[in-house]
């Protein structure tokens, strides 16, 4: 998502809790597939230490734009579960056509509108 900061360079530190979010675009024809290995992968998840919780989303009107939002306790959590052989395995489930842009954030305070 930005292309100054990597995944990689986001592991580098230790926050939290930090939300990742990652965009998928595939062929829409690829979304019955690409769901079933995203719950695939949310199972797998939901048994690593450090989660909290994830919530998959699909863009409108025949999209082939998926985003999903997921809480981790710490950066250390996720990137231990993100690197697991498990789940790196599992990749191959989702369509050939499938690109990921994922992303982790923390949240922000801003007065008068949302807390941190």
């Amino acid at each position: 998502m930005d292309e100054t900061v990597t995944l990689a360079a986001q592991f580098g530190t230790n926050e939290g809790p930090v939300i990742l979010i990652n965009k998928f675009s595939i062929a829409p024809e690829g979304a019955e597939q690409l769901v079933k290995a995203w719950a695939a992968d949310a199972e797998f998840f939901k048994r690593q230490p450090g989660f909290i919780s994830s919530q998959l989303h699909r863009g409108i009107a025949g999209s082939g734009v998926f985003l999903n939002y997921a809480v981790w306790e710490t950066t250390e959590q996720f990137k231990q579960a993100f690197n697991s052989h498990q789940f790196r395995a599992s990749l191959d489930a989702y369509p050939s056509s499938t690109v990921v842009s994922p992303h982790l954030f923390k949240r922000l305070a801003v007065p008068g509108i949302c807390i941190a």
